[in-house]
């Protein structure tokens, strides 16, 4: 299926969703959920986190999808921006959270408080982390350097459009291409995972 096929199924989707068709929400889910799992996933670096997140996002979307605009952008990118906005509000959460609990871990790290079964469970996740995010980087790496550049700059190095054309010398409409193209992509390669 090309390209615009794929854009005008998920814009049939998404106003289906809008008159709350859940059949529509279920097949647009089953589209969009692996690149935007491994988007939100390269953000936070947790899978409890990322399943959280999109769990959050696809909500946003169930609850928005008619303010969705075709003019403006693809699904897939309105999708992931969404995705994009709710993991900097879990990262900024998460980053509270860290400075309130900082002082008490530290004491309970060195009284020995920590289990066996939390030490053995957390390095069972830190593995599964690593392993989804080597899958995610090989998914970034297949990407035409200039697609990858700039959506590593956008996404993970929080630049807007404008920002990313200044520093590469590029102009808008190319990043905003580049970055239209790479997501594409990463969509494409995310649903054969």
């Amino acid at each position: 299926m090309d390209h615009r096929a794929e854009q005008e199924i998920d814009r049939d989707f998404i106003g289906r969703v809008a008159r709350h068709d859940q059949a529509a929400f279920v097949a647009l889910y089953d589209r969009l959920n692996g690149p935007l799992y491994a988007l939100a996933f390269r953000m936070l670096g947790d899978t409890n986190d990322a399943e959280e997140a999109l769990q959050d996002v696809f909500v946003q979307i169930w609850r928005r999808a008619e303010s969705y605009d075709p003019a403006q952008s693809s699904v897939f990118s309105w999708a992931a921006l969404l995705t994009r906005s709710r993991v900097i509000d879990r990262l900024r959460s998460r980053g509270r959270r860290l400075r309130i609990i900082g002082g008490s871990t530290d004491e309970e790290l060195s009284l020995g408080n920590k289990s066996d079964a939390s030490t053995a469970e957390n390095a069972t996740e830190a593995a599964e982390r690593q392993e989804e995010a080597a899958s995610v980087r090989a998914i970034l790496a297949e990407l035409p350097k200039e697609q990858r550049d700039a959506i590593e700059m956008a996404f993970f190095g929080d630049l807007t459009h404008h920002e990313i054309a200044s520093r590469l010398n590029e102009p808008l409409g190319t990043i905003k291409a580049r970055i239209r193209r790479g997501l594409l992509k990463l969509r494409e390669r995310a649903r054969k995972i």
